[in-house]
């Protein structure tokens, strides 16, 4: 008799387990990330990176494996607006004065960008996550002439032919590539659709809409996994193929790509309410969590040969962290829901663990992103678009715990 009780509580256990679709792998490890501990330790590393920044007009990219100093580029890098975005984000997280004054300093050293005729898509890259979050937490008039001016600037890469925003005009003739978009650009739609909603020409409006929809139609394998680069006849639009840059293969997962397009349709849906954006954004979240490594933390492309020995990627980690947190917010079916939580606390307690903070190695916040294998640049390295999306993730963590709406930009 007792064992047929016990029996039956397993049977009913099991039955729950399956009927609600639990994975063991989505529930959040016992000990949750301290989200105020490694928000301060952030504060911590940016101090040390202020302390050798030079002054004239660059900003840090990277720090290569073995190497403690920041890289430093001029404000043409497509990653240039990531520090001060980083000193945004520590001016919200902690409310200190002199974040805000160094934030302010980065952020009108892009001002030129704004400027001058479009060189690539990565003008969101750049003036939004700066003067895009300064405008958010400080209501500053002149941030926002800089952002509407950028918005139309970048919408001169429209194709309306093709449907989307052209990539790397440089391409053109490197290349052979005539019309090139690569998954990237989704996030820097968000710049599109702000500015049409904060004064500019509602066309801006149009113009990321169709573009989403074009990458959503034309970017994607199947499986819902993303190619990283499609081109496009420039005369008629057609498709013509779609190809790799960075990632091992063209039918390969690049997995920072991935990461991409999980953020940028979640943000595509923020900014429409598409319902076919939202379930998209599920579907590429899907096959990327999917696909995951036991410890979270993807290896730079799904499909690199040498797996287990590959480089991981912290970058495309602590992207798709930011990106789960908000994605739970809007997913109407609460199991769901929850595991995409419980993944992205999964992802970030991995971050923030010995192994992938920087703490005494270097300045930066995260160690171990990969940035271009192919090309041998920056493979197991400190990348700052990493350490942004790491404290935007954490942030975002941070005001869902307390009860509040995430505020966008």
């Amino acid at each position: 008799m007792m064992v047929t009780k016990k029996v039956s509580v397993f049977l009913i256990l099991m039955l729950l387990f399956i009927s609600t679709g639990t994975s063991w792998i989505g529930h959040t490890d016992s000990e949750s990330v301290d989200v105020n501990k490694n928000l301060d330790y952030c504060a911590r590393q940016a101090r040390k990176t202020l302390l050798h920044i030079p002054g004239n007009a660059v900003m840090p990219r990277n720090i290569d494996n073995g190497n403690t100093a920041w890289r430093y580029v001029p404000i043409e890098d497509w990653t240039s607006g990531f520090w001060p975005g980083i000193l945004w984000y520590l001016y919200e997280a902690t409310g200190d004065e002199q974040w805000r004054k160094e934030a302010d300093k980065y952020s009108r050293m892009l001002t030129p960008l704004s400027q001058r005729t479009a060189l690539d898509h990565d003008l969101g890259f750049q003036m939004f996550s700066s003067f895009g979050n300064g405008y958010r937490l400080t209501g500053d008039t002149t941030y926002k002439e800089v952002i509407l001016r950028t918005a139309d600037t970048l919408a001169t890469l429209y194709n309306q032919k093709a449907g989307t925003i052209r990539s790397w005009p440089g391409m053109v003739k490197e290349n052979g590539w005539p019309h090139n978009t690569i998954i990237d650009n989704m996030i820097n739609l968000e710049l599109l659709f702000w500015a049409s909603k904060h004064g500019a020409n509602k066309s801006l409006y149009d113009i990321a809409f169709r573009h989403a929809e074009t990458t959503m139609n034309n970017h994607f394998r199947p499986d819902y996994t993303s190619y990283h680069v499609v081109l496009y006849d420039t005369l008629t639009g057609r498709k013509i193929k779609a190809v790799t840059h960075q990632g091992f293969a063209d039918e390969s997962m690049w997995s920072r790509g991935q990461a991409w397009a999980i953020y940028g349709f979640t943000m595509t849906y923020r900014e429409t309410r598409e319902q076919r954006f939202l379930d998209f954004a599920q579907k590429v979240a899907d096959v990327y969590l999917e696909q995951l490594p036991e410890d979270y933390i993807p290896y730079w492309d799904f499909n690199a040969p040498g797996i287990p020995d590959e480089p991981r990627d912290a970058s495309a980690a602590a992207i798709t962290a930011s990106a789960l947190i908000e994605l739970s917010q809007y997913t109407a079916d609460k199991i769901k829901a929850s595991h995409y939580s419980d993944m992205a606390e999964n992802i970030l307690k991995q971050l923030s663990a010995n192994q992938y903070q920087s703490r005494i190695t270097n300045s930066a916040f995260l160690l171990h992103s990969a940035g271009h294998k192919p090309n041998g640049t920056e493979i197991d390295a400190s990348i700052i678009y990493a350490d942004y999306y790491y404290i935007e993730a954490l942030l975002r963590l941070k005001k869902i715990r307390e009860g509040k709406a995430l505020v966008h930009k």
